[in-house]
């Protein structure tokens, strides 16, 4: 399709299947909320797990179970595969799929052996599950290059994990307060 000149004097193209920067944050938003609906429904069925075992879910406990998400699913992987700006370098995404998968289950079952563990053995092995996928290693890029300002970089990896340690100390104190309610 071919730009038609504006009122204005410029040319304007509408390319079909253009995406503009309004459908862009949209969507963005659509799809992260998406993703902490499904986070949401993994504290509760931890919440279900836990009360099975005859634990009390109370907003002080979500609290505690979204700061534990949020290390989890955030915070240990990006000790090795920081959040990345779009368009960056990056190692083979099925290699950093399975780390970040194996970083998020060894955490979250280190940290259920330390608050939910007894003994020695357990602590050990949470200790290990901790530690684990920072011994083995992130899969990183053969080079380093990209088009934006480390300092860039560093201020989205910041803000990236500050918006989701919100969301998910949020997430979880609504959840543990949501459980008790339904309980009481």
């Amino acid at each position: 399709m071919t730009a038609e000149p504006a009122a204005d004097g410029h040319a304007h193209s509408h390319e079909a299947g253009e995406v503009t920067p309004l459908t862009r944050n949209s969507l963005t938003v659509l799809f992260a909320g998406l993703i902490y609906v499904a986070y949401a429904l993994i504290l509760t069925a931890g919440f279900g797990l836990a009360a099975s075992f005859g634990k009390v879910i109370t907003a002080r406990e979500g609290l505690l179970w979204g700061i534990a998400g949020f290390a989890s699913f955030q915070l240990a992987p990006s000790l090795g595969l920081a959040p990345e700006l779009p368009g960056t370098i990056a190692a083979d995404l099925t290699a950093r799929q399975i780390w970040w998968w194996g970083t998020v289950l060894s955490t979250g079952t280190g940290l259920a052996l330390l608050a939910y563990g007894r003994g020695y053995v357990a602590i050990a092995a949470a200790v290990l599950l901790l530690a684990a996928p920072h011994i083995i290693g992130a899969p990183l890029p053969d080079a380093y290059w990209g088009v934006a300002p480390p300092e860039v970089a560093a201020m989205f990896s910041a803000r990236v994990l500050a918006t989701a340690l919100t969301v998910w100390a949020v997430l979880g104190w609504l959840a543990g307060y949501l459980w008790s309610q339904e309980k009481a």
